[in-house]
């Protein structure tokens, strides 16, 4: 059971509300149950943070840094556990999870140096002084999503706190644990009572908390249709930052070395079950490499292994929620009705083992047209598109014509082409013989056109420490 944290205390939902979280590899486990909050909740969390972070911000940036810095090592304590609950609550593999467990306080430790960083400027002046100081924002709301329950919310949470801002969390009601892990650790750490604030709860919690005019600013990751409402609602006035969907290419040129090809896409494709919005969703192909390349994919998709992912040799774990089980089973029979040729997949695998989860081999369509829904909506599970072009410039053309510009890759062993795609497509993210997920945590993350409102990039860069503060400019005479 886990609670919301308010003015530094653990309590319920005003209500008694609650919800329930069952093992998606094992629906008749339960995980976790966590409250489901109103607008009366929020209203509380906003109310203690908003009269806390002034403290913080006066803290300095010496002990921002040196908080998150011993969050980072209370994480690193016990981390085969905390991938353990990671799997059982959001169902990807063991080896996955340790990889986000690993990865998070490497944020922390980052972001605790970005505080020692925010800098200003002084500029020529005919008499006395002009310079620029950074100072915090204020009252963040950080929304984040279930498919990366520790890593995405370090990436806000981190930043925003070594800027002295103090945040309201309203993390996916998918993944309440490993929220208050992370929520655990900062308090451990020596953050101050009130600073941050822990909010469980659905899409109204997420409403309400927008809807404070308190709130100075909101980062999201999730759905281009949730963002472009939380965009919508918080107006001019107050800032967004709103990492959205994808429908990410890889492009394999006529060179490419195919069984490399087709590692980089399989990787990017059905890794973390297809649930991440950098994901491989279609595979623009030139002609002549096509159909070896399809043969390849397929082959390599047939091998994975799917269940559990504690179980000894698993490499596809199940889809997080019934929903997302739902909407990929829609989407197979969709690309049937368009006329796809599905090669493998798109089934449950059958056997005792997954017999409780939410499984399906991940499934793989070639003959897929361009303008078809399967190649244009994000569907976020392990189904991979296959369209076949003639030539590089109609294969970037293709790369472009989705709503979606967030992750697209090139596999040729021609770098003069590989630069002038990178320089080309309408992406944020350039994969250059590299699948299209996995990114550096020191570089710039964004997207263009749906996938990002495109003003201030996260997880790292000038944009994003810009984010999380506010800029004064001041003239002094003597």
């Amino acid at each position: 059971m886990t609670a919301n944290l308010i003015g530094g205390e653990w309590v319920g939902a005003a209500s008694g509300r609650r919800t329930e979280r069952h093992n998606p590899a094992d629906t008749r486990r339960l995980v976790a149950t966590a409250p489901d909050s109103g607008a009366e909740d929020v209203r509380a969390a906003v109310d203690a943070v908003a009269q806390a972070w002034p403290e913080w911000a006066a803290a300095g940036p010496e002990r921002r840094a040196e908080v998150l810095g011993a969050a980072a090592a209370v994480l690193e304590r016990d981390p085969e556990k905390l991938a353990a609950e990671l799997v059982a609550e959001e169902g990807k593999t063991f080896a996955e999870a340790l990889g986000e467990v690993r990865r998070t306080p490497a944020n922390l430790r980052y972001y605790a140096s970005e505080a020692l960083r925010l800098t200003g400027h002084t500029y020529p002046a005919r008499s006395g002084l002009v310079y620029t100081a950074r100072q915090p924002v204020g009252v963040i709301a950080a929304i984040t999503p279930w498919n990366f329950p520790l890593n995405i919310p370090s990436r806000k949470l981190g930043p925003a706190l070594a800027a002295g801002n103090g945040v309201v969390f309203k993390p996916s009601e998918v993944t309440p644990v490993l929220a208050r892990r992370l929520t655990e650790a900062l308090l451990e750490a020596g953050l101050p009572a009130g600073v941050l604030a822990l909010v469980h709860g659905g899409a109204d919690t997420g409403a309400a908390l927008v809807a404070d005019p308190r709130v100075a600013a909101v980062t999201f990751t999730g759905s281009t249709a949730v963002g472009e409402r939380i965009h919508a609602a918080v107006g001019p006035s107050r800032r967004t930052q709103l990492e959205l969907g994808g429908k990410n290419a890889v492009l394999v040129l006529d060179d490419a070395d195919l069984d490399r090809a087709a590692d980089i896409v399989v990787r990017g494709a059905f890794g973390l079950t297809g649930q991440a919005c950098t994901g491989t969703s279609r595979v623009i192909a030139h002609d002549a490499v096509h159909d070896d390349l399809l043969r390849r994919v397929v082959a390599r998709a047939e091998r994975l292994v799917p269940g559990d992912g504690l179980a000894e040799g698993v490499q596809l774990g199940p889809l997080a929620t019934r929903e997302q089980y739902d909407k990929v089973r829609r989407y197979v029979r969709l690309g049937l009705d368009e006329g796809a040729l599905l090669h493998t997949g798109g089934e449950p695998p059958g056997g005792a083992a997954t017999a409780h989860g939410y499984f399906l081999r991940p499934a793989v369509f070639s003959g897929v047209a361009p303008d078809s829904r399967l190649a244009q909506d994000e569907v976020f599970g392990p189904v991979l598109a296959f369209l076949r072009v003639h030539s590089f410039d109609e294969a970037v053309s293709v790369a472009d014509a989705t709503p979606y510009g967030l992750s697209t890759g090139i596999v040729t062993g021609d770098l003069r082409r590989a630069l002038e795609f990178a320089e080309r497509v309408r992406s944020g993210l350039v994969k250059v013989n590299q699948p299209t997920t996995g990114m550096a945590m020191n570089a710039p993350f964004g997207g263009l056109k749906a996938s990002s409102t495109q003003t201030s990039k996260e997880q790292a860069g000038a944009q994003m420490s810009h984010f999380y503060t506010t800029e004064k400019t001041v003239y002094v005479s003597p």
